[in-house]
């Protein structure tokens, strides 16, 4: 592999700085105190699909840094529940029970029970992504095997007629992903929000009405 040009390298920085300096959704999140422009696609995404309702109880799986789960407490109101889990650690916020672990292991999936009070959830949001490689082939996979991970997590955790939101790469393994959501939903809707940047290829499945 040729070594990496330092001047190519620190020019797509400085762009990429001056881009993320320059974004709307960035200078909005910054004013409203959002952690991340993220928190715009949950809110476009939520009002399309009604995912959204007082008083619901919603997983926030991949919550750090926080802001989907800034969203969540913002709008379901003071008997609504969110609790949030993310292998890395994130910054409390009031209101939401934060678990520093990983839902596919046993004493991680047991925290998040418990914070459950052994309820179901309404809603599950994932907004989940593996670390890049730059290697696309073995990202996508990556991405699809983290979806696939969150619906399995919400087929064993939601109530009849709750929602899956949960984001994934375009490409190889999606209609295949797709099927599977189909298996455990009524509808189910592929979605790209506004403030997600056009050369992202990340996208986003809605699934409307587990059938439980």
């Amino acid at each position: 592999m040729a070594p990496q040009n330092p001047a190519k390298k620190h020019k797509f920085v400085k762009a990429w700085m001056q881009e993320h300096l320059n974004d709307p959704y960035v200078q909005e999140a910054k004013r409203r105190g959002y952690r991340s422009r993220a928190a715009f696609k949950l809110i476009e995404l939520a009002e399309r699909d009604k995912l959204l309702k007082s008083g619901m109880t919603v997983v926030d799986l991949g919550a750090a840094p926080g802001s989907w789960s800034q969203v969540l407490r913002e709008r379901l109101g003071p008997a609504g529940k969110v609790v949030a889990i993310d292998l890395l650690p994130m910054d409390g916020i009031a209101g939401v029970a934060f678990i520093q672990g990983d839902f596919r292991e046993e004493e991680g999936l047991a925290a998040l029970t418990a914070a459950l009070g052994n309820a179901r959830a309404h809603l599950v949001v994932s907004d989940m992504a593996p670390n890049l490689s730059g290697i696309d082939a073995a990202d996508q996979a990556r991405s699809v095997h983290l979806g696939e991970l969150a619906l399995e997590f919400a087929v064993g955790h939601l109530a009849p007629g709750g929602d899956l939101l949960v984001k994934v790469f375009q490409g190889a393994g999606l209609p295949e992903f797709q099927r599977q959501m189909a298996d455990h939903f009524a509808k189910v809707y592929v979605r790209k929000p506004k403030a997600s940047r056009d050369r992202s290829r990340e996208t986003f499945l809605v699934g409307k009405g587990f059938l439980k």
